[in-house]
C-alpha cells in the first residue's frame, strides 16, 4: 500500500455481481464516507455500496518481520 493509500483508510466498494468488486472511493474518515454514501444512495437507489477500513499490509512485509 503507498503512502497516499494509508492517508485514507476508508474505502467504499460499489458490488456489481457478477463482476468482482470495485474500489470506489477513499476517505480519510469515517464520516466523509458516510455523507458520500448517503448521496450516492439518493441518485442510484438499487446500486450496494460497502464501507470498510483498508488494514492491508504491503506486499513486501513478512509477518515473521513484525
Amino acid at each position: 500500500m503507498c503512502y497516499s493509500q494509508r492517508l485514507y483508510g476508508w474505502v467504499m466498494i460499489r458490488l456489481l455481481p457478477p463482476m468482482p468488486p470495485l474500489v470506489f472511493a477513499r476517505f480519510s474518515n469515517l464520516s466523509d464516507a458516510k455523507s458520500h454514501s448517503q448521496a450516492l444512495k439518493q441518485l442510484m437507489p438499487h446500486a450496494k455500496f460497502l464501507i470498510f477500513f483498508d488494514v492491508s499490509l504491503p506486499i513486501d512485509q513478512d509477518e515473521s518481520e513484525s
